[in-house]
């Protein structure tokens, strides 16, 4: 069964007063994530492949000796990358879980440091990625980066965060301000109730 693209879970106008345009999500969502979708499936098709889940394809393409991922593995964990990004974010209330706050002061000395320590993966991330908060398999939160497609089930981690800094998700907003992008993201876009729901 092919894969679909998953409605946005809230309108294209909804980010807008936080930071990420209508012209933005049209975009990314509607253009980028859907070419995804699309070359996915079309790369999937009469393969080994064809039928099995995100998660599945993700693990048995990925090549951690590779140069260059194949072309699977790039739009299929592309794809599962940005369906949880969707997620991540939200137009609601900004309050952080309880535990949510307890984990990531416990883990990296205070949500300021934990901001701090997101932002700068973000930055220093060359080129296309993301930047994550994950959850090791021993159950600690760590912050990661990754290049291009490769996202925390490549390594057995559980994705409690994810920030897409490829261009697109930030140049039409804040053109080559990376930092104030990330900066925005923590502050105004996250939706921290999803990602407490992740640990």
């Amino acid at each position: 069964m092919a894969f679909e693209l998953p409605d946005l879970p809230y309108s294209h106008d909804a980010l807008a007063p936080h930071g990420m345009s209508q012209e933005t999500l049209e975009y990314h969502h509607d253009l980028h994530h859907k070419a995804y979708v699309d070359n996915g499936n079309k790369a999937i098709a009469g393969t080994e492949w064809d039928g099995k889940s995100l998660e599945e394809i993700i693990k048995g393409t990925y090549d951690p000796n590779a140069v260059a991922q194949s072309g699977i593995f790039n739009n299929i964990s592309q794809l599962w990358n940005h369906n949880q990004f969707w997620e991540m974010m939200g137009p609601g209330d900004k309050k952080m879980p309880g535990e949510l706050e307890s984990a990531l002061t416990e883990s990296f000395g205070s949500v300021d440091k934990f901001h701090e320590e997101f932002a700068a993966a973000g930055a220093g991330q060359f080129g296309s990625g993301w930047a994550w908060l994950v959850k090791d398999a021993d159950g600690s939160l760590k912050v990661t980066k990754t290049e291009n497609g490769v996202n925390p089930v490549c390594f057995g981690q559980t994705a409690l965060l994810g920030c897409d800094v490829w261009e697109h998700s930030y140049y039409i907003d804040f053109r080559n301000k990376r930092p104030a992008y990330l900066d925005n993201f923590l502050k105004n876009l996250v939706n921290w109730e999803n990602v407490a729901s992740r640990m």
